[in-house]
């Protein structure tokens, strides 16, 4: 099953021996919804990839809880300040809807690096990936109206508006869930 992840579908430049050697350390976790893979508070042991369902990052503040980002199958995740700096996560990770995730451990993955260098490449798309997606989620929610937030949301992860809450998709867009109502029942 792992060899046939589409996890270097869109990477070139990688050996053979250096995708082998990242699968073989990928190890297959089955969660249920709801399911925590990463924990506000503890160290980012690992870097996931989502072959099936979906995820959704998160941290509470002030009893609530504030949606950052939300991950599709065919996509990498994980409380990216804690796994890089090796410190407390200030963010929780959890699945949104059953799913198959596999996951490789930082020091894993630093072997990778070791063993084959041009493993970083990889890493360093994913990074940028990462890196392009934040900087976007920050121009959307200050320089967009709440409809256009809501409409860019429908156009680039329609899967997000089936799987998520209606509160997770409000916190996600920064406004009420009054305001995603009422913008609803006008599309």
């Amino acid at each position: 099953m792992k060899q046939s992840l589409g996890l270097f579908e869109n990477i070139t430049g990688v050996s053979d021996a250096a995708k082998q050697k990242f699968i073989s350390f990928l190890e297959e976790v089955k969660a249920e919804k709801g399911h925590k893979l990463e924990q506000e508070g503890q160290v980012s042991h690992n870097l996931y990839y989502i072959a099936e369902g979906s995820a959704r990052s998160y941290y509470v503040r002030d009893n609530r809880d504030i949606t950052v980002s939300f991950s599709l199958a065919g996509e990498f995740v994980t409380a990216m300040h804690s796994f890089i700096t090796r410190s407390p996560s200030y963010e929780t990770i959890e699945t949104l809807e059953k799913s198959i995730v596999y996951r490789i451990s930082y020091e894993d993955l630093q072997q990778c690096f070791l063993d084959y260098p041009d493993m970083e490449r990889t890493y360093r798309i994913i990074l940028e990936k990462y890196y392009i997606a934040l900087e976007e989620q920050l121009i959307f929610s200050k320089f967009k109206s709440a409809k256009d937030r809501y409409l860019e949301l429908m156009e680039n992860k329609p899967k997000i508006i089936q799987k998520a809450s209606v509160g997770q998709i409000a916190s996600f867009l920064d406004m009420t869930i009054e305001t995603l109502s009422r913008i609803r029942a006008k599309i």
